[in-house]
């Protein structure tokens, strides 16, 4: 198919400094394009000064830079407002966010909090925790066989009882993509609040929060090629208004008295100390780099490349991926007959190609599929056929080396 691979990958330093390598680890981390490190340094070396408040100009800068990196982040995800994205230190902390405003505000006992087998820990812990101080109850929908979600199975758990229901848009693990938007209206038909991990969802395709219906989205800027410590929380506004802060401190409030304090504007209200300034311009370079490459022709590519890694995992002997829903995103998540995950990935590492070994945060959906462990190949928009390619071979000597 026509993409420009060789004119994308000449945007990312790391390939000109480290040839040797083949990066198939990007759900983890995606490395970073020039025009995001470019603006994290010029905004670094001209303009640094702490936002909001400051009369002075580079202050005044500084905080413009800010909220222009806001103003991407909503066009990036079509939000309705500015006032509906609040800056987080990624996607955990938006669904910590969220658990403990909203789920503490609301969560009463006997309430039912709907997540699935495919979920990150980001996406369960959180809120096992709000169910432990609030009396609710966390229950998970199953997974079929192909990684899929088990539709029937969701559907009998939401019940008038269920007052969230928590899922991701894409899995990390396995790489299903879930149907987001049908989830969405089953929940606001059920009278649930949705809140979508898009930890993997906003990299792998267009994300339009409208026109899924979600309550709550939370994004990273290190998985859509940003800095790391840096991420945004999407949400209704009316549900934001009503949620208590998160955190305490400057720039959340309004007015302070030993008698009691009063919250600032929406999104201040959710934003308490010193942001990650230098971290939020980068994150707004990175989504404005995305959008102009175009995020259907980058995920058509990464479709493209899967399909042949696929083809190629599949002539290795004894390889078994897990994850083979009809709708999956840049993931090859696989097992080799009696050989250990951290083996496959140290050996991949001789022969310098990178990827990621162990549970990937989703210990409950290994346990479904009767593993520990996987190794994890992960594509990104700088992924070719070639490399893919090349990761099938390796995983042929692998197997000669140990049997």
């Amino acid at each position: 198919m026509s993409f420009p691979i060789d004119e994308v990958r000449a945007q990312f330093p790391v390939f000109a400094a480290r040839p040797d390598i083949v990066y198939l680890d990007s759900a983890a981390s995606a490395q970073k394009p020039l025009a995001v490190l470019d603006a994290m340094r010029a905004h670094d070396a001209s303009h640094h000064a702490n936002v909001h408040r400051g009369v002075h100009r580079l202050s005044q800068e500084a905080t413009e830079a800010f909220e222009q990196a806001r103003r991407r982040v909503r066009g990036f995800l079509n939000a309705a407002s500015d006032r509906e994205v609040v800056f987080t230190r990624g996607t955990t902390e938006a669904l910590n966010l969220v658990a403990n405003s909203w789920g503490g505000a609301n969560l009463r006992p006997g309430d039912r909090i709907l997540l699935t087998e495919l979920e990150h820990h980001s996406n369960i812990v959180p809120w096992q925790l709000v169910a432990a101080r609030t009396g609710a109850e966390v229950v998970a929908a199953g997974v079929n066989d192909d990684g899929s979600l088990n539709l029937d199975d969701w559907r009998a758990k939401l019940t008038d009882r269920t007052k969230v229901a928590a899922f991701g848009h894409v899995s990390n693990a396995l790489g299903t993509r879930h149907p987001v938007a049908q989830l969405c209206a089953w929940a606001r038909d059920a009278g649930a609040v949705s809140v979508v991990d898009g930890a993997q969802g906003a990299v792998h395709g267009p994300v339009d929060v409208a026109a899924l219906g979600c309550d709550f989205y939370a994004m990273s800027g290190h998985k859509v090629y940003g800095p790391t410590g840096i991420g945004a929380l999407y949400g209704r506004e009316a549900l934001l208004e009503a949620m208590p802060p998160y955190q305490g401190g400057g720039e959340m409030i309004d007015q302070v008295t030993f008698e009691g304090s009063t919250w600032a504007d929406l999104p201040a209200k959710f934003e308490a100390g010193t942001p990650a300034i230098t971290q939020a311009v980068g994150l707004g370079a990175a989504v404005a780099w995305l959008d102009a490459l175009g995020r259907e022709r980058v995920a058509a590519w990464e479709d493209h490349v899967l399909a042949v890694g696929t083809e190629a995992l599949g002539e290795v002997p004894g390889l078994r991926i897990l994850g083979t829903a009809p709708d999956k995103a840049s993931v090859l998540s696989f097992v080799m007959d009696g050989l250990h995950p951290q083996d496959i990935g140290t050996l991949l590492d001789e022969q310098g190609i990178a990827v990621r070994t162990g549970h990937h945060c989703a210990q409950p959906l290994m346990r479904r599929f009767g593993v520990t462990a996987t190794t994890r190949a992960s594509l990104g928009v700088y992924t070719t056929p070639s490399e893919v390619r090349r990761l099938g071979k390796a995983l042929k000597t692998v197997r000669r080396i140990l049997g």
